[in-house]
């Protein structure tokens, strides 16, 4: 698998493995196991999925050396001083049986408690520099954010001494935060794609299938093909071992202009991308 380069050189698989709502134990555990033997090597997850240990558990059976693979976890929004970062941290690490960590990244950008009187942007400047220092000392190869819109990326980068590498956003044909991608195409952080595929809907989309049938591929492979043509880091999530397999199927897509640009303004779906300043947590 070809790998994108971060903006501090770290290189990063193109393409990697979702594991939220993967149940923790075996459902989780087989479904990272399978992903890794169909041939994946860049593990999402995060400590609000409740699955590190079983990621961790199908990691080191695997048998695959570490260096080989790109694992990240996330802090979840419950972490707001500096303290608690940094055990949050431990405690990732713990539970995924890891001495190094590929990819750190804060969760959410504006916890519920945090947003009467502003204090979102002490607790990101705080939980960073947590992520600054845990990165400077080498037990994270690369630190970034998710669900971030360009004013939380602004309020971060006025003390960070690190930008970003990463933004994990919400994006899928008919799902394209335009300003989100715009920033940070402009300072060189990489994005991510969480929920590649859209809430299930777009499997049922006329459109997409008539355009899967054109190049003989499955929706899932155009969805995929569409993020990575558009520079995006897609990660797929299943729990099903011939779709894990299968998805992997989507490198030798060549879509043309017209068509992301369909898949781009594909319309009428539903669970589109959520407001990070409004979301019940």
């Amino acid at each position: 698998m070809q790998n994108y380069t971060l903006n501090n050189g770290v290189k990063i698989p193109v393409l990697g493995f979702g594991t939220w709502k993967a149940q923790d134990g075996e459902e989780a555990y087989q479904a990272v196991l399978a992903a890794l033997k169909a041939g994946y090597r860049h593990i999402d997850t995060a400590a609000i999925y409740k699955n590190e240990e079983s990621v961790g558990r199908a990691i080191k059976d695997s048998g695959i050396p570490r260096e080989e693979l790109f694992i990240t976890t996330k802090l979840w929004n419950s972490k707001h001083t500096y303290e608690e970062a940094m055990e949050a941290f431990d405690s990732s690490m713990e539970r995924l049986g890891l001495d190094y960590l590929d990819l750190y990244l804060i969760h959410w950008p504006n916890p519920k408690p945090l947003r009467e009187d502003g204090a979102w942007q002490k607790r990101n400047a705080e939980v960073w520099r947590a992520m600054e220092d845990l990165y400077q000392a080498g037990k994270i190869r690369a630190i970034g954010v998710s669900n971030f819109l360009p004013h939380h990326l602004e309020a971060l980068l006025e003390t960070a001494r690190v930008t970003p590498a990463v933004n994990q956003i919400r994006l899928a044909p008919g799902v394209y935060q335009t300003e989100a991608v715009d920033f940070c195409r402009a300072h060189d952080i990489l994005l991510e794609a969480w929920g590649p595929f859209g809430q299930g809907e777009l499997f049922q989309n006329p459109a997409v299938q008539a355009m899967a049938d054109k190049y003989g591929k499955t929706i899932a492979q155009i969805a995929l093909a569409w993020s990575l043509q558009e520079g995006f880091l897609p990660l797929p999530k299943s729990v099903t071992p011939s779709r894990i397999a299968r998805n992997l199927d989507c490198f030798d897509i060549e879509l043309s202009p017209a068509d992301l640009e369909i898949l781009k303004n594909i319309s009428g779906l539903e669970g589109g991308a959520p407001n990070p300043d409004g979301v019940d947590f």
